[in-house]
């Protein structure tokens, strides 16, 4: 790779520390997207030993590109996505991985081809974990900055994708009851 290849690639990414997402950080500002993928690589690095038989580096590595996309398109919320914004977004994935020399543009498609289909292990825990970040982030925040269906989405987003998991589980559990207990007004 050519030094300008990669300070071309990273001047792109860079727009994830600027584009928002719908959530809030807990002093009230929108977090932004980079700031998601980071503490959603966090989670993966610190459950390396937490998830059995799950090549926890790979996840590690879907972490870290999965939203690249959004530094082209903005981010969507998962409840108004709509297939067409999948489209766009995949188009804009599929430009940035192209503008990569081999082998790392192969490395990344085959990242990103594994992480749609959903079919291994460590793409289904890498789904898993980011939704439990979201809805990490929606207990932290100000409950005042909730929408009315994200009630009921705090409760149940993700708790399918971590079932299969006995950490992501219990770790989902205690979301929703940490979600409990701030819809009743006992946590900050």
């Amino acid at each position: 790779m050519e030094p300008n290849e990669l300070l071309d690639f990273l001047h792109i990414a860079e727009k994830l520390k600027c584009n928002t997402r719908h959530s809030y950080t807990s002093s009230w500002r929108h977090e932004s997207v980079a700031e998601h993928s980071w503490r959603l690589a966090l989670m993966a690095f610190l459950m390396k030993d937490q998830i059995p038989g799950v090549d926890m580096d790979k996840v590690l590595r879907m972490c870290l590109i999965h939203d690249l996309g959004e530094a082209i398109t903005g981010d969507i919320p998962s409840f108004e996505k709509t297939d067409a914004n999948e489209r766009t977004e995949a188009k804009a994935i599929d430009g940035l991985v192209a503008s990569l020399p081999q082998p790392l543009s192969g490395e990344l498609a085959a990242l990103f081809a594994e992480m749609e289909a959903r079919e291994t292990p460590e793409a289904k825990v890498f789904k898993a974990l980011d939704r439990m970040e979201a809805v990490l982030q929606h207990n932290e925040a100000p409950l005042e900055t909730w929408i009315p269906l994200e009630y009921e989405l705090n409760r149940t987003y993700g708790t399918e994708d971590a079932a299969p998991y006995p950490f992501l589980r219990a770790l989902r559990e205690q979301m929703r009851l940490d979600t409990e207990e701030k819809i009743s007004g006992n946590m900050s």
